[in-house]
């Protein structure tokens, strides 16, 4: 008939198609590994801002002083960290924690248990110069470690802990076996030379960072612990 539109109706198929985009939805595994890197990132932030006095005081006193090098002993760069893993007995034959040793300045000296003359003079010298910081000495502490298996000589042991009638008793010396192949992965001599001619400077937070020369001016090496005394002021105190 006409006026009839005899064609087909349209398909709905054949309708406007309205088209939705889909976007996914965050993956909580890419969530937790954001979370990961903030906090990895934040830790990061809180160490330095903590070693930050220690490096400050370091970098001041040893490299950017405007004359030439002042330090009389050598700048371990970078420092040593004291390792968790070095074994440690006392005389009693009582293991003893290696991390212990933190929280003190430390004047190392290393040997066998039969202390030869070096040996004796360096202890000699260690409790010297002790006795000559003063006000300061309760910052710093003596150690002697012995790495060998013999057991020190009485008369060693007797010397190290003299008694001074005018002033009283001397502030003991921590006396130690230490195992030698740890020990020589945390201190090492100069090229030339072996762990017993050297004394050794650790920081308190058991860093070992100055070697002293061999057979050292004892007012040279003086000045540098006053020196590390004085960087240090502001974040060490006595007493672990």
């Amino acid at each position: 008939m006409s006026g009839i539109d005899s064609s087909a109706p349209p398909s709905p198929d054949s309708a406007l198609l309205v088209n939705f985009s889909v976007h996914s939805l965050p993956s909580t595994k890419d969530a937790a590994l954001r979370r990961t890197e903030r906090g990895r990132w934040l830790m990061i932030v809180v160490l330095l801002v903590c070693a930050a006095p220690v490096v400050a005081s370091y970098f001041t006193y040893f490299v950017l002083r405007p004359q030439a090098r002042t330090n009389y002993s050598e700048l371990i760069v970078p420092a040593h960290p004291l390792p968790a893993s070095l074994a440690l007995v006392d005389l009693a034959g009582t293991p003893v924690a290696s991390l212990s040793l933190r929280g003190q300045w430390l004047v190392v000296v290393v040997s066998g248990g039969a202390c030869d003359s070096r040996c004796e003079r360096y202890l000699w010298l260690q409790r010297q110069l002790h006795e000559a910081l003063g006000a300061d000495k309760d910052r710093v502490d003596k150690v002697w470690l012995i790495d060998d298996a013999s057991a020190p000589r009485r008369e060693t042991l007797a010397a190290i802990a003299a008694i001074d009638d005018a002033r009283g008793t001397f502030a003991p010396t921590t006396v130690l076996h230490a195992d030698r192949a740890v020990l020589g992965g945390w201190l090492a001599p100069a090229p030339g030379h072996s762990l017993e001619d050297h004394l050794y400077l650790v920081d308190p937070r058991g860093d070992w960072m100055l070697r002293v020369p061999v057979d050292p001016d004892p007012a040279r090496l003086k000045r540098d612990i006053d020196k590390l005394l004085r960087a240090s002021a502001g974040w060490d105190r006595a007493g672990r």
